[in-house]
């Protein structure tokens, strides 16, 4: 439909920033992230943040606010957010840039790589 997507996982976007900050194309991905009309953050919460990992969360959502669409995938309640970012002040300003307008989805039942996985290694048995 002609709308440019970018999806990557919460550890992958901490990785290629710290790399990224390091030989000077920072701002080229954070350009990357912010033109993107729909990013798509995956696995948010495996790990408590880092103070620079909580600080380039907000970077990436304050560029973003308003302007483009971000969905944010976790197995995280909300509710813990601010426990796994560690910084209360940080934890509202991401929270107030993704939930106002946001579109909340719970997801229930088995995971799908489980699911997708007794598929591919049942066996059909015969009496």
């Amino acid at each position: 439909m002609g709308f440019s997507a970018f999806y990557i996982r919460i550890p992958k976007l901490f990785q290629e920033l710290e790399i990224a900050r390091a030989d000077g194309s920072y701002p080229k991905i954070m350009k990357k992230l912010a033109k993107a009309k729909v990013l798509i953050l995956d696995d948010l919460g495996l790990s408590p943040m880092t103070a620079p990992e909580r600080r380039e969360l907000l970077e990436v959502v304050e560029d973003r606010h308003a302007f483009c669409s971000t969905i944010v995938a976790t197995q995280l309640p909300i509710e813990n957010w601010h426990e796994n970012i560690r910084d209360l002040t940080i934890a509202d300003a991401i929270l107030d840039r993704l939930i106002h307008n946001a579109h909340k989805i719970n997801f229930k039942g088995e995971s799908m790589r489980k699911l997708l996985g007794r598929g591919e290694n049942a066996t059909e048995t015969t009496d």
